[in-house]
């Protein structure tokens, strides 16, 4: 959180409060918590379709003939095989294999349609045009991402900072139904993590089929003047209401996803964070990524503490901070906790000594100078919704 004399506006930041919501600082900026309440956005989001403002997001375009090679220096997933339109998730890495940063790395190098002479001949074939990255980090550590990047790209690449676009997220079940009415059927050739530009009018948009939610959605990046003629057309959609910050981190606690800043550290590895799904087998061999030394030797050696789920009896959740505890020994900590609107009862992810990480063992929390009963528990906690296809 920040002081609210230090904090920016969204573009849509006087939508928002003709909408009833409340405002909060986060992560530099004022940003709405909640409108009708948590639990109600929440659950709204899970039967139908929520609209969240994620404009603090940091927008970047990364371009240049070997954009996806300098990428790879600093991020351990595959990039040069990435293909136009697709979307995959990404770490930037520190030297020494601390995780400053969780991100999303699009393809987005343009199609260049054939040209035809005025009788209708082919002259210049279609083609694709220089290569173009479009990433969004978190908006807490963008300014921290565009200096560490800009350090390490080399002069041939170029990042662009995307300052005057906004980022719609539209997340539910009925999210697909709802964007392809407004937008009259853009969303059907999309599948989760594909990624498309599209031109509605005079609204110039990239969306994307991703999210933080757990749930089938879209993240739409559009200028944002034009920010709010887009809120105002999906929210006309009856299945569409705008929820806010509350219910985004329940949703994502119950999809089991980090939050950067506190699931996720430039003191975390992503061996203990469980995330060696974003450390490809291609990259693990051939290294040349910043951090592989130290990554890999945990990979092989095994990590000493691990981010794992927890499920709490009662109603009483454990918040960041709270200990971890087996029998009388503190082996980890909270860091990020709630009650589980969809489920009925507390959870919580957290970092536990690598004996007491296996799915089923019994620790304590302490909440409250208490000691509740807590199992390891899987994630996610929900199971995703996630639309791969027919």
């Amino acid at each position: 959180m920040s002081d609210d004399n230090n904090t920016e506006t969204l573009p849509l930041d006087a939508w928002h409060r003709r909408q009833g919501a409340r405002m909060v600082p986060f992560a530099g900026y004022q940003m709405p918590i909640q409108y009708q309440g948590i639990v109600a956005e929440h659950e709204w989001t899970r039967q139908h379709a929520g609209l969240f403002d994620v404009s603090h997001m940091g927008q970047l375009m990364v371009t240049g003939e070997n954009a996806a090679s300098a990428l790879e220096a600093v991020l351990p997933g595959d990039i040069t095989s990435l293909k136009p339109g697709r979307v995959r998730y990404s770490l930037l890495m520190a030297e020494d294999g601390g995780v400053l940063d969780d991100l999303m790395v699009t393809n987005a190098t343009p199609w260049i349609p054939a040209e035809e002479d005025e009788d209708g001949n082919v002259v210049v074939e279609g083609r694709w045009g220089d290569p173009a990255y479009y990433v969004v980090v978190n908006g807490a550590m963008k300014w921290d991402d565009i200096a560490y990047l800009r350090e390490h790209l080399p002069d041939d690449v170029t990042l662009t900072h995307l300052e005057d676009q906004a980022l719609i997220a539209l997340q539910g079940p009925a999210a697909t139904n709802a964007l392809g009415r407004a937008m009259r059927g853009v969303p059907e050739e999309l599948t989760f993590m594909q990624s498309m530009t599209y031109d509605f009018g005079e609204l110039p948009l990239r969306i994307s089929r991703c999210g933080y939610t757990g749930e089938d959605g879209f993240e739409i990046s559009v200028p944002a003047e034009q920010a709010e003629i887009l809120a105002n057309r999906l929210c006309a959609e009856i299945e569409v209401r705008p929820a806010g910050l509350g219910a985004r981190d329940s949703l994502r606690l119950e999809a089991g996803l980090p939050l950067y800043g506190h699931d996720l550290t430039a003191e975390i590895d992503p061996v203990s964070a469980n995330l060696t799904f974003a450390l490809s087998k291609k990259r693990r061999e051939s290294g040349g990524w910043m951090g592989h030394a130290p990554v890999m030797k945990a990979l092989d050696g095994g990590s000493a503490r691990f981010r794992v789920g927890l499920t709490l009896d009662g109603r009483l959740p454990a918040r960041e901070g709270a200990p971890i505890f087996a029998g009388d020994d503190q082996i980890g900590v909270v860091t990020s906790g709630g009650f589980s609107p969809t489920l009925g009862h507390p959870i919580a992810m957290g970092y536990v000594d690598a004996a007491h990480a296996d799915e089923g063992t019994g620790l304590e929390v302490e909440v409250r100078n208490k000691r509740l009963p807590a199992r390891v528990t899987s994630m996610p906690f929900v199971p995703h919704n996630y639309y791969r296809g027919s």
